[in-house]
């Protein structure tokens, strides 16, 4: 983890002014804000804490390796470089009220979310320091790293060949995350793998990397670099821009999807007339109609519901109604839900980076 120097205390209070400043701001101000002005570290934050118990867990397992982590835009470990990424909304509470109200939600912002993919993302540093899916034992078991990532993949919700940690399956999407995922099972001092994964094919993936991790423990890693790649400090792009970009990557696709299905769902009533509130009759259906596209799909009822939150929550913003004559709100209620619960598996493993 990145070390500050210590200031001067002159300079420090000009510091404070200077984060009192863009904290204070309305939104519309605060979006003018660079993001390097920021001027934000991990240290002194929540997540100085988290990256600490990641440490005492690697600690506990013996190893030597901690990994340096340092704030960006989101989520990743770049290849070759032993340390990781954080999302820098979740270093103050200010830019975590923002991305809330930019993108609707603050995807994997509670600090369960977080601690799973601090061990996510040290799994891929852990594999830079020491090299490991050089070895011919690693490919055996996770298959060839070097295997191209596909723009979406498909898997198999019931499949117990792999371990299940982040959402979506996400083991299953390339060699590189099957190791990520199990190693993250494995470290994790509330998994109880030993139990849970008992009679499962993945759990010879977890014998393995306890394994692996016995023979590296207490070993210098081979790979010491603490590199940086696109730290918030280097960033000139403003928080406007920087919605923009996720937004158009992200929320606008998705919304404009919902919006079209949505309205059709739930079209205008005649003039004059005015039908009852259309979140609210998905909030009265809702373990209903989530019930019915579990049994249609085949997914989870959590991924399902979740889905299903999102779409209530953007009937309400549009301000829709049932129309009255209509008998037929529910079932096409469950069509939509099943349509948009797809897409929102396909749309999957670009929602992750490693």
């Amino acid at each position: 983890m990145p070390k500050r120097s210590a200031a001067k205390p002159r300079r420090a209070g000009s510091r404070r002014r200077r984060d009192a400043d863009w904290t204070r701001l309305p939104d519309e101000q605060l979006l003018e804000v660079r993001l390097c002005d920021l001027r934000l570290t991990i240290e002194g934050t929540v997540l100085e804490a988290r990256v600490e118990r990641l440490y005492e867990e690697l600690e506990r397992r013996g190893l030597k390796f901690r990994p340096h982590a340092w704030l960006s835009t989101e989520w990743f470990s770049p290849d070759g470089v032993p340390g990781f990424a954080i999302p820098f909304y979740l270093a103050h509470k200010r830019l975590f009220e923002l991305e809330r109200h930019q993108m609707k939600d603050v995807e994997r912002g509670t600090e369960r979310w977080c601690m799973q993919l601090m061990r996510h993302e040290a799994a891929h540093a852990l594999d830079s320091a020491y090299q490991l899916h050089r070895r011919r034992d690693w490919r055996e078991v996770f298959g060839r790293w070097g295997a191209p990532y596909v723009p979406h993949y498909h898997p198999k919700p019931y499949s117990k060949r792999f371990v299940r940690h982040l959402e979506l399956w996400y083991a299953q999407s390339h060699p590189a995350e099957d190791y990520a995922e199990t190693f993250a099972v494995w470290l994790d001092p509330g998994s109880r793998w030993k139990t849970r994964y008992r009679g499962w094919p993945a759990l010879s993936k977890l014998r393995y990397v306890d394994g692996l991790i016995d023979e590296i423990a207490g070993t210098t890693p081979k790979v010491r670099s603490r590199g940086l790649l696109e730290p918030l400090s280097e960033l000139t792009i403003t928080l406007g821009e920087y919605y923009e970009q996720k937004q158009m990557r992200y929320g606008r696709e998705l919304l404009r999807a919902y919006d079209r299905d949505l309205k059709r769902l739930f079209p205008p009533p005649k003039e004059g007339k005015k039908g009852p509130s259309a979140a609210a009759l998905l909030r009265r259906m809702r373990p209903e109609i989530r019930r019915l596209v579990a049994h249609s799909t085949g997914e989870y009822q959590y991924t399902i519901d979740r889905v299903l939150e999102r779409m209530i929550d953007r009937t309400q913003e549009l301000g829709l109604v049932v129309d009255r004559a209509s008998k037929d709100s529910k079932r096409d209620a469950v069509v939509v839900l099943a349509v948009q619960t797809l897409k929102y598996l396909i749309r999957g493993h670009d929602r992750l980076t490693r």
